[in-house]
């Protein structure tokens, strides 16, 4: 299999750039079927395999990239952390079965956004794209759960890391308030509404949070404030 680009739509400054990495033809295929119909996002590169997905978003740059786990050359896993590191920083999110959730928590910790099951309907796939390119978490209520109690139970933290309690130290009452936000799921949507603030307060607020936590992604922030604490 070879890696493919497609050309993307000229002044579409709105448009949803997604690039797709997976081993499988018709895996692609199918999800480039789904994504094409959907207003606002374009597919604008495909990779078989995780170096290729790296190489080809250092190129086009998308918004969001969605990453099989499991592929040939550099799997999914290793490929987080280069994709994450450009700049512009693409929002990753991972292709996974249900079997998979002990990599995808491995990914979480890398700095992926969330997971996607596959076999998720064309609505949830195009609703987490969506979700994924406005900086909100995608995880798929199926493995959420599992998840979530695997990388809770194994410590988020690298050795050496601070302790969750000192992470959250630096934060402002607003931050922490956020925070514990994060932790309940909420979209960035939902908590500028809940908070009466606007999404780039918001936005602005969650940056900040990353920043001084040492978090690379809001899932690992939210389970920060489970750590910590913080969910009462």
């Amino acid at each position: 299999m070879t890696d493919q680009a497609n050309s993307a739509d000229s002044g579409a400054g709105c448009v949803i750039r997604v690039l797709l990495a997976d081993d499988e033809e018709m895996i692609r295929h199918g999800v480039r079927l789904i994504l094409r119909h959907a207003d606002g996002i374009e597919v604008v590169a495909e990779a078989a395999d995780g170096a290729g997905a790296v190489r080809l978003a250092a190129e086009h740059r998308p918004d969001v990239v969605l990453l099989d786990i499991r592929m040939p050359v550099l799997d999914g896993l290793a490929a987080v952390e280069p994709l994450v590191a450009l700049d512009p920083k693409p929002q990753v999110v991972m292709l996974t079965t249900f079997g998979d959730d002990e990599n995808v928590t491995r990914a979480l910790r890398a700095g992926a956004t969330g997971f996607l099951l596959k076999d998720e309907g064309p609505q949830e796939l195009i609703s987490a794209v969506r979700a994924a390119a406005a900086g909100d978490a995608v995880l798929s209520p199926g493995v959420t759960g599992t998840v979530i109690r695997r990388m809770l139970s194994g410590g988020g933290a690298g050795a050496g890391a601070a302790a969750p309690e000192g992470r959250v130290a630096e934060l402002t009452d607003r931050e922490r308030e956020v925070l514990v936000m994060l932790g309940e799921g909420l979209s960035n949507a939902e908590l500028g509404r809940r908070l009466g603030i606007g999404v780039g307060t918001v936005k602005s607020h969650v940056r900040s949070i990353l920043g001084k936590t040492g978090c690379g992604s809001r899932v690992q922030a939210a389970l920060l404030a489970h750590q910590a604490g913080l969910m009462g």
